[in-house]
Protein backbone atom coordinates (compact mmCIF):
# COMPACT_ATOMS: atom_id res chain seq x y z
CA UNK A 1 0.00 0.00 0.00
CA UNK A 2 1.39 3.43 -0.70
CA UNK A 3 0.44 6.78 0.57
CA UNK A 4 -0.42 9.20 -1.62
CA UNK A 5 1.48 12.35 -0.34
CA UNK A 6 0.17 15.41 -2.54
CA UNK A 7 -3.30 16.15 -3.03
CA UNK A 8 -4.61 18.96 -4.39
CA UNK A 9 -5.42 22.69 -2.01
CA UNK A 10 -6.95 25.32 -4.30
CA UNK A 11 -6.99 28.79 -3.16
CA UNK A 12 -10.83 29.99 -2.23
CA UNK A 13 -10.79 33.17 -4.53
CA UNK A 14 -11.00 32.50 -8.36
CA UNK A 15 -13.28 34.51 -9.91
CA UNK A 16 -14.13 31.98 -12.80
CA UNK A 17 -15.63 29.57 -10.06
CA UNK A 18 -17.61 32.39 -8.22
CA UNK A 19 -19.16 33.69 -11.07
CA UNK A 20 -20.48 30.69 -12.75
CA UNK A 21 -23.41 28.89 -12.26
CA UNK A 22 -23.44 27.38 -8.64
CA UNK A 23 -24.23 23.65 -8.90
CA UNK A 24 -24.90 20.77 -6.00
CA UNK A 25 -21.62 18.58 -5.91
CA UNK A 26 -21.68 14.79 -6.10
CA UNK A 27 -21.30 13.34 -2.60
CA UNK A 28 -18.17 11.45 -2.05
CA UNK A 29 -18.37 7.87 -2.29
CA UNK A 30 -18.64 5.26 1.86
CA UNK A 31 -18.14 1.70 1.89
CA UNK A 32 -16.69 -0.48 -0.19
CA UNK A 33 -17.25 -0.83 -4.55
CA UNK A 34 -16.09 -2.83 -7.16
CA UNK A 35 -15.87 -1.00 -10.63
CA UNK A 36 -14.47 -2.17 -14.23
CA UNK A 37 -12.97 1.80 -15.12
CA UNK A 38 -12.27 4.42 -12.71
CA UNK A 39 -10.35 7.90 -13.38
CA UNK A 40 -8.90 9.91 -10.85
CA UNK A 41 -9.14 13.54 -11.88
CA UNK A 42 -12.24 15.26 -12.91
CA UNK A 43 -11.03 18.52 -15.64
CA UNK A 44 -11.54 18.74 -19.01
CA UNK A 45 -8.99 15.36 -19.66
CA UNK A 46 -10.84 13.12 -17.14
CA UNK A 47 -14.36 14.39 -18.17
CA UNK A 48 -13.63 13.34 -21.76
CA UNK A 49 -12.11 10.25 -20.42
CA UNK A 50 -14.85 9.29 -18.26
CA UNK A 51 -17.43 10.17 -20.90
CA UNK A 52 -15.61 8.52 -23.78
CA UNK A 53 -15.63 5.56 -21.91
CA UNK A 54 -19.40 5.49 -20.87
CA UNK A 55 -20.28 5.70 -24.52
CA UNK A 56 -17.18 3.17 -25.85
CA UNK A 57 -18.52 0.28 -22.86
CA UNK A 58 -22.49 1.32 -22.03
CA UNK A 59 -22.43 -1.54 -20.15
CA UNK A 60 -20.31 -0.98 -17.98
CA UNK A 61 -20.34 1.74 -14.77
CA UNK A 62 -17.52 4.18 -15.37
CA UNK A 63 -16.61 5.84 -11.91
CA UNK A 64 -14.82 9.35 -11.86
CA UNK A 65 -13.75 10.80 -8.72
CA UNK A 66 -12.62 14.27 -8.28
CA UNK A 67 -10.44 15.52 -4.93
CA UNK A 68 -11.86 18.55 -4.75
CA UNK A 69 -15.07 20.50 -6.06
CA UNK A 70 -15.69 20.37 -10.22
CA UNK A 71 -14.79 23.51 -11.53
CA UNK A 72 -12.54 24.56 -8.42
CA UNK A 73 -9.03 23.07 -9.56
CA UNK A 74 -6.79 23.59 -12.39
CA UNK A 75 -9.18 23.46 -15.23
CA UNK A 76 -11.31 26.04 -14.18
CA UNK A 77 -8.72 28.57 -13.07
CA UNK A 78 -7.01 28.78 -16.54
CA UNK A 79 -7.43 31.73 -18.87
CA UNK A 80 -10.28 30.14 -21.05
CA UNK A 81 -8.50 29.97 -24.51
CA UNK A 82 -9.34 27.42 -26.80
CA UNK A 83 -6.28 27.47 -29.30
CA UNK A 84 -6.31 25.52 -31.85
CA UNK A 85 -2.88 26.35 -33.50
CA UNK A 86 0.22 24.71 -32.31
CA UNK A 87 2.69 27.40 -31.19
CA UNK A 88 6.34 25.54 -30.04
CA UNK A 89 8.60 27.39 -28.23
CA UNK A 90 11.70 25.69 -29.10
CA UNK A 91 11.00 26.18 -32.47
CA UNK A 92 12.73 29.69 -34.18
CA UNK A 93 9.57 30.19 -35.78
CA UNK A 94 7.18 28.20 -33.26
CA UNK A 95 6.03 25.71 -35.30
CA UNK A 96 9.01 23.50 -36.30
CA UNK A 97 8.83 20.10 -37.95
CA UNK A 98 5.60 20.61 -40.19
CA UNK A 99 5.04 17.45 -39.65
CA UNK A 100 4.39 17.00 -35.90
CA UNK A 101 2.85 20.60 -36.52
CA UNK A 102 0.57 19.57 -38.94
CA UNK A 103 -0.67 16.96 -36.16
CA UNK A 104 -0.79 18.86 -33.43
CA UNK A 105 -3.35 21.36 -35.12
CA UNK A 106 -5.51 18.48 -35.52
CA UNK A 107 -5.35 17.66 -32.00
CA UNK A 108 -6.43 20.60 -31.07
CA UNK A 109 -8.82 21.30 -33.70
CA UNK A 110 -10.32 17.66 -32.90
CA UNK A 111 -10.43 18.74 -28.74
CA UNK A 112 -12.01 22.49 -29.76
CA UNK A 113 -14.81 20.58 -31.60
CA UNK A 114 -15.74 18.15 -29.00
CA UNK A 115 -16.42 21.01 -26.95
CA UNK A 116 -17.96 23.28 -29.24
CA UNK A 117 -20.68 19.80 -29.71
CA UNK A 118 -20.72 19.22 -26.07
CA UNK A 119 -21.96 22.70 -25.36
CA UNK A 120 -24.74 22.75 -27.67
CA UNK A 121 -25.73 19.94 -27.49
CA UNK A 122 -26.19 20.24 -23.30
CA UNK A 123 -27.07 24.16 -24.03
CA UNK A 124 -23.92 24.58 -21.35
CA UNK A 125 -23.73 27.87 -20.31
CA UNK A 126 -20.01 29.09 -20.96
CA UNK A 127 -19.71 32.41 -22.65
CA UNK A 128 -18.12 30.31 -25.39
CA UNK A 129 -17.30 32.32 -28.15
CA UNK A 130 -15.33 31.44 -31.44
CA UNK A 131 -13.55 35.04 -31.62
CA UNK A 132 -10.23 34.58 -32.09
CA UNK A 133 -6.74 35.54 -30.33
CA UNK A 134 -4.28 38.54 -30.28
CA UNK A 135 -1.00 37.70 -29.87
CA UNK A 136 0.51 41.62 -29.04
CA UNK A 137 3.69 42.72 -28.56
CA UNK A 138 5.88 46.18 -27.46
CA UNK A 139 9.10 45.14 -27.04
CA UNK A 140 11.56 44.66 -30.10
CA UNK A 141 12.11 41.19 -28.78
CA UNK A 142 8.12 40.96 -28.43
CA UNK A 143 7.28 41.99 -32.40
CA UNK A 144 10.52 39.89 -33.66
CA UNK A 145 8.64 37.09 -32.56
CA UNK A 146 5.68 37.59 -33.55
CA UNK A 147 7.19 38.59 -37.44
CA UNK A 148 8.93 34.36 -36.72
CA UNK A 149 5.36 33.27 -35.60
CA UNK A 150 3.60 34.79 -38.74
CA UNK A 151 6.57 33.05 -41.10
CA UNK A 152 5.64 29.61 -39.57
CA UNK A 153 2.12 29.89 -39.86
CA UNK A 154 2.95 30.78 -43.74
CA UNK A 155 4.62 27.77 -43.67
CA UNK A 156 1.68 25.57 -41.81
CA UNK A 157 -0.92 27.60 -44.20
CA UNK A 158 -3.01 29.24 -41.44
CA UNK A 159 -4.92 32.22 -41.93
CA UNK A 160 -3.84 35.36 -39.80
CA UNK A 161 -4.07 39.21 -39.55
CA UNK A 162 -1.38 41.96 -38.79
CA UNK A 163 -2.79 44.43 -36.80
CA UNK A 164 -0.59 48.05 -36.66
CA UNK A 165 -0.27 50.44 -33.27
CA UNK A 166 -2.77 52.68 -34.60
CA UNK A 167 -5.79 50.44 -35.88
CA UNK A 168 -5.10 48.29 -32.52
CA UNK A 169 -7.78 50.38 -30.12
CA UNK A 170 -10.37 49.58 -32.47
CA UNK A 171 -9.77 45.83 -31.35
CA UNK A 172 -8.76 45.95 -27.70
CA UNK A 173 -9.02 49.20 -26.64
CA UNK A 174 -5.97 49.75 -25.35
CA UNK A 175 -3.38 51.72 -26.97
CA UNK A 176 -0.67 50.17 -25.21
CA UNK A 177 0.65 47.65 -27.62
CA UNK A 178 2.51 48.52 -30.63
CA UNK A 179 1.49 45.41 -33.20
CA UNK A 180 -0.72 42.34 -32.84
CA UNK A 181 -1.18 39.10 -35.07
CA UNK A 182 -4.49 37.97 -34.86
CA UNK A 183 -5.65 34.21 -35.58
CA UNK A 184 -9.09 33.53 -35.96
CA UNK A 185 -9.57 30.12 -34.58
CA UNK A 186 -9.10 30.25 -30.84
CA UNK A 187 -12.43 29.95 -29.18
CA UNK A 188 -12.64 31.83 -25.75
CA UNK A 189 -14.86 30.66 -22.63
CA UNK A 190 -15.38 31.00 -18.73
CA UNK A 191 -13.33 28.07 -17.95
CA UNK A 192 -15.21 27.33 -14.57
CA UNK A 193 -18.72 27.25 -16.22
CA UNK A 194 -17.22 24.78 -18.69
CA UNK A 195 -16.00 22.14 -16.94
CA UNK A 196 -19.05 22.42 -14.39
CA UNK A 197 -21.41 22.09 -17.43
CA UNK A 198 -19.77 18.99 -18.49
CA UNK A 199 -19.77 17.21 -15.64
CA UNK A 200 -23.96 17.49 -14.88
CA UNK A 201 -24.18 16.28 -18.36
CA UNK A 202 -21.99 12.98 -18.26
CA UNK A 203 -23.76 10.03 -19.65
CA UNK A 204 -25.75 8.09 -17.15
CA UNK A 205 -23.73 5.35 -16.60
CA UNK A 206 -20.86 7.57 -14.98
CA UNK A 207 -20.60 7.85 -11.21
CA UNK A 208 -19.08 11.34 -10.47
CA UNK A 209 -17.85 11.63 -7.05
CA UNK A 210 -16.53 14.78 -5.66
CA UNK A 211 -14.30 16.06 -2.60
CA UNK A 212 -12.60 12.74 -2.33
CA UNK A 213 -9.02 12.71 -2.09
CA UNK A 214 -7.53 9.06 -2.57
CA UNK A 215 -4.95 8.85 -0.03
CA UNK A 216 -3.14 5.21 -0.74
CA UNK A 217 -3.02 3.46 -3.51
CA UNK A 218 -2.52 -0.70 -4.21
CA UNK A 219 -1.09 -1.84 -7.68
CA UNK A 220 -1.75 -5.57 -8.50
CA UNK A 221 -4.19 -7.55 -10.81
CA UNK A 222 -6.57 -4.77 -9.29
CA UNK A 223 -6.16 -1.66 -8.15
CA UNK A 224 -7.32 -0.63 -4.59
CA UNK A 225 -8.05 3.02 -3.89
CA UNK A 226 -8.71 3.97 -0.39
CA UNK A 227 -10.18 7.46 0.58
CA UNK A 228 -11.59 8.60 4.21
CA UNK A 229 -14.93 7.16 3.44
CA UNK A 230 -14.20 3.65 2.21
CA UNK A 231 -12.46 2.18 -0.76
CA UNK A 232 -12.92 1.24 -4.08
CA UNK A 233 -11.52 -1.76 -5.89
CA UNK A 234 -10.70 -0.64 -9.73
CA UNK A 235 -9.69 -3.65 -13.05
CA UNK A 236 -8.97 -0.41 -14.81
CA UNK A 237 -7.68 2.70 -13.49
CA UNK A 238 -7.44 5.74 -15.70
CA UNK A 239 -4.90 8.75 -14.23
CA UNK A 240 -6.09 12.21 -15.31
CA UNK A 241 -4.76 14.13 -12.59
CA UNK A 242 -1.64 15.64 -14.46
CA UNK A 243 1.24 16.50 -12.11
CA UNK A 244 -0.75 14.79 -8.96
CA UNK A 245 -0.16 11.26 -10.93
CA UNK A 246 3.94 11.38 -9.19
CA UNK A 247 1.71 10.81 -6.31
CA UNK A 248 0.43 7.83 -7.43
CA UNK A 249 3.81 6.79 -8.05
CA UNK A 250 3.96 7.62 -12.03
CA UNK A 251 6.25 9.57 -13.70
CA UNK A 252 8.05 10.71 -10.62
CA UNK A 253 10.40 13.04 -11.02
CA UNK A 254 9.33 14.10 -14.90
CA UNK A 255 6.42 16.61 -14.25
CA UNK A 256 6.42 20.54 -13.09
CA UNK A 257 3.66 21.91 -11.07
CA UNK A 258 3.95 25.59 -12.05
CA UNK A 259 1.24 27.93 -10.86
CA UNK A 260 0.32 31.36 -12.88
CA UNK A 261 -1.85 33.91 -11.56
CA UNK A 262 -5.05 36.22 -12.99
CA UNK A 263 -7.02 39.28 -11.09
CA UNK A 264 -10.84 39.58 -12.52
CA UNK A 265 -12.30 42.71 -12.31
CA UNK A 266 -15.74 44.04 -11.18
CA UNK A 267 -18.30 44.78 -14.29
CA UNK A 268 -17.74 47.55 -15.83
CA UNK A 269 -20.09 50.46 -16.15
CA UNK A 270 -21.35 51.49 -18.94
CA UNK A 271 -19.47 54.81 -18.78
CA UNK A 272 -16.28 52.93 -18.36
CA UNK A 273 -17.15 50.26 -21.36
CA UNK A 274 -17.20 53.65 -23.67
CA UNK A 275 -13.76 54.64 -22.32
CA UNK A 276 -12.36 51.53 -23.06
CA UNK A 277 -13.81 51.36 -26.78
CA UNK A 278 -12.77 48.37 -28.69
CA UNK A 279 -15.15 44.99 -29.29
CA UNK A 280 -17.16 43.59 -26.25
CA UNK A 281 -14.94 40.55 -25.48
CA UNK A 282 -11.13 39.48 -26.86
CA UNK A 283 -8.42 37.67 -25.75
CA UNK A 284 -4.80 38.84 -25.94
CA UNK A 285 -1.75 36.50 -25.08
CA UNK A 286 1.81 38.26 -24.78
CA UNK A 287 4.94 38.11 -27.64
CA UNK A 288 6.68 36.67 -24.65
CA UNK A 289 5.73 33.85 -22.52
CA UNK A 290 6.34 35.85 -19.55
CA UNK A 291 4.22 38.11 -20.22
CA UNK A 292 0.72 39.08 -19.78
CA UNK A 293 -2.34 37.77 -20.74
CA UNK A 294 -5.64 39.86 -21.17
CA UNK A 295 -9.21 38.92 -21.57
CA UNK A 296 -12.25 41.46 -21.81
CA UNK A 297 -15.37 38.83 -21.04
CA UNK A 298 -18.83 38.72 -22.14
CA UNK A 299 -19.93 40.35 -18.96
CA UNK A 300 -17.63 43.08 -19.17
CA UNK A 301 -14.59 42.26 -16.71
CA UNK A 302 -11.33 42.76 -17.24
CA UNK A 303 -8.68 39.80 -16.51
CA UNK A 304 -4.85 40.18 -15.91
CA UNK A 305 -3.21 37.47 -15.84
CA UNK A 306 0.85 37.23 -15.35
CA UNK A 307 3.56 36.01 -12.80
CA UNK A 308 4.56 32.52 -11.56
CA UNK A 309 5.70 29.88 -9.22
CA UNK A 310 7.11 26.70 -8.81
CA UNK A 311 4.79 24.64 -6.07
CA UNK A 312 6.79 21.43 -5.91
CA UNK A 313 4.05 19.75 -3.99
CA UNK A 314 1.28 21.18 -6.49
CA UNK A 315 -0.99 22.71 -3.83
CA UNK A 316 -1.47 26.92 -3.41
CA UNK A 317 0.33 28.83 -1.46
CA UNK A 318 -1.12 31.79 -0.51
CA UNK A 319 1.74 33.90 -0.17
CA UNK A 320 2.12 34.44 -4.07
CA UNK A 321 -1.39 36.04 -3.68
CA UNK A 322 -0.63 38.67 -2.12
CA UNK A 323 2.39 38.91 -3.56
CA UNK A 324 1.68 38.88 -7.25
CA UNK A 325 -1.70 41.17 -7.08
CA UNK A 326 0.25 44.25 -7.02
CA UNK A 327 1.95 43.12 -10.19
CA UNK A 328 -0.89 42.91 -11.71
CA UNK A 329 -2.69 46.18 -10.52
CA UNK A 330 0.92 47.63 -12.24
CA UNK A 331 0.22 45.80 -15.54
CA UNK A 332 -3.93 46.74 -15.61
CA UNK A 333 -3.02 50.17 -14.51
CA UNK A 334 -0.29 50.47 -17.81
CA UNK A 335 -2.62 49.14 -19.85
CA UNK A 336 -6.03 50.63 -19.08
CA UNK A 337 -5.27 54.29 -17.80
CA UNK A 338 -9.14 55.51 -18.93
CA UNK A 339 -9.77 53.14 -15.87
CA UNK A 340 -8.34 54.72 -12.83
CA UNK A 341 -11.60 53.45 -10.77
CA UNK A 342 -11.83 49.84 -11.60
CA UNK A 343 -10.74 47.55 -9.26
CA UNK A 344 -10.01 43.69 -8.85
CA UNK A 345 -12.48 41.70 -7.11
CA UNK A 346 -11.12 38.43 -7.67
CA UNK A 347 -6.92 36.94 -7.52
CA UNK A 348 -6.00 33.35 -7.61
CA UNK A 349 -3.91 31.14 -8.84
CA UNK A 350 -4.30 27.88 -10.62
CA UNK A 351 -1.36 25.15 -11.50
CA UNK A 352 0.17 23.92 -14.76
CA UNK A 353 1.45 21.03 -15.04
CA UNK A 354 4.52 21.11 -17.86
CA UNK A 355 7.46 18.82 -18.91
CA UNK A 356 11.07 20.11 -19.75
CA UNK A 357 10.40 18.57 -22.60
CA UNK A 358 7.00 19.51 -23.31
CA UNK A 359 5.92 16.08 -23.90
CA UNK A 360 2.86 14.60 -22.51
CA UNK A 361 2.36 11.09 -21.57
CA UNK A 362 -0.45 9.02 -23.30
CA UNK A 363 -1.11 5.08 -22.86
CA UNK A 364 -0.18 2.64 -20.28
CA UNK A 365 1.83 2.86 -16.57
CA UNK A 366 1.56 -0.45 -16.23
CA UNK A 367 -0.82 -3.26 -15.76
CA UNK A 368 -4.38 -2.26 -16.27
CA UNK A 369 -3.29 1.74 -15.03
CA UNK A 370 -3.17 4.27 -18.18
CA UNK A 371 -2.99 7.81 -18.24
CA UNK A 372 -3.18 11.14 -20.04
CA UNK A 373 -1.17 13.71 -18.11
CA UNK A 374 0.56 16.56 -18.40
CA UNK A 375 -1.18 18.88 -20.87
CA UNK A 376 1.80 21.38 -21.09
CA UNK A 377 -0.53 24.56 -21.12
CA UNK A 378 -2.89 23.78 -23.01
CA UNK A 379 -5.52 22.05 -21.20
CA UNK A 380 -8.95 23.06 -22.47
CA UNK A 381 -8.87 21.60 -26.32
CA UNK A 382 -5.54 19.43 -25.82
CA UNK A 383 -6.81 17.71 -22.62
CA UNK A 384 -10.13 17.31 -23.94
CA UNK A 385 -8.66 15.25 -27.08
CA UNK A 386 -6.41 13.10 -25.28
CA UNK A 387 -8.93 12.05 -22.75
CA UNK A 388 -11.25 11.26 -25.41
CA UNK A 389 -8.68 9.42 -27.18
CA UNK A 390 -7.39 7.70 -24.85
CA UNK A 391 -11.20 6.27 -24.00
CA UNK A 392 -11.25 5.33 -27.69
CA UNK A 393 -7.73 2.97 -27.76
CA UNK A 394 -8.66 1.34 -24.40
CA UNK A 395 -11.67 0.27 -26.18
CA UNK A 396 -9.25 -1.14 -29.03
CA UNK A 397 -9.75 1.98 -31.99
CA UNK A 398 -7.01 2.74 -33.80
CA UNK A 399 -6.40 6.16 -35.66
CA UNK A 400 -3.48 7.86 -37.01
CA UNK A 401 -3.31 10.92 -33.88
CA UNK A 402 -3.63 7.94 -31.31
CA UNK A 403 -0.51 6.48 -33.02
CA UNK A 404 1.11 9.90 -33.18
CA UNK A 405 0.14 10.06 -29.01
CA UNK A 406 1.83 6.69 -28.32
CA UNK A 407 4.79 7.88 -29.75
CA UNK A 408 5.96 10.54 -27.69
CA UNK A 409 8.71 9.29 -25.54
CA UNK A 410 6.84 11.39 -22.24
CA UNK A 411 8.30 13.68 -20.10
CA UNK A 412 11.62 13.80 -19.56
CA UNK A 413 13.80 13.46 -16.32
CA UNK A 414 14.17 16.34 -14.12
CA UNK A 415 17.18 17.61 -12.20
CA UNK A 416 17.06 15.91 -8.35
CA UNK A 417 16.42 18.62 -5.43
CA UNK A 418 17.68 20.93 -4.31
CA UNK A 419 19.08 21.78 -7.94
CA UNK A 420 15.59 21.40 -9.58
CA UNK A 421 13.83 23.91 -7.21
CA UNK A 422 16.67 26.76 -7.54
CA UNK A 423 17.06 26.06 -11.25
CA UNK A 424 13.14 26.35 -12.01
CA UNK A 425 13.02 29.26 -9.82
CA UNK A 426 15.70 30.98 -11.22
CA UNK A 427 14.29 30.22 -14.39
CA UNK A 428 10.89 32.08 -13.53
CA UNK A 429 12.75 35.09 -12.16
CA UNK A 430 15.16 35.68 -15.03
CA UNK A 431 12.27 35.08 -17.41
CA UNK A 432 10.05 37.42 -15.57
CA UNK A 433 12.60 40.11 -15.78
CA UNK A 434 13.58 39.55 -18.80
CA UNK A 435 9.55 40.24 -20.18
CA UNK A 436 9.90 43.54 -19.70
CA UNK A 437 7.30 45.96 -21.04
CA UNK A 438 5.48 43.06 -22.39
CA UNK A 439 4.75 42.03 -18.23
Amino acid sequence: MAKVTHTPADDSTCGWFHLSPPRKPRPAHSGIRNARWVVVGAGFTGLAAARQLALNFPDDEIVLIEAQEVGYGSSGRNAGFAIDLPHDIGADDYIGDIATAKMSLRLNLTGQNILKDLVKQHGIECQLRACGKYQAAIEDRGIAVLDAYRRGLDKLGQEYQVIEEKELPEHIGTHFYRKALFTPGTALVQPAALVKGLADSLPANVTLYENMPITEVQYGEKTILTHQGGRIVADKLVLTNNAFAMSFGFLKGRMLPIFTYASLTRELTEAEQARLGGAPYWGVIPADPFGTTLRRTVDNRLLVRNSFSFNADGRANPKYLQRFVKRHRDSFERRFPMLPDVNFEYTWGGALSLSRNHMAHFGKFTDNVFGAVCCNGLGVTRGTVTGTLLADWLAGKKSDLIDFLLASPGPNKNPPEPLLSAGVNMNLIWGQCRAGKES
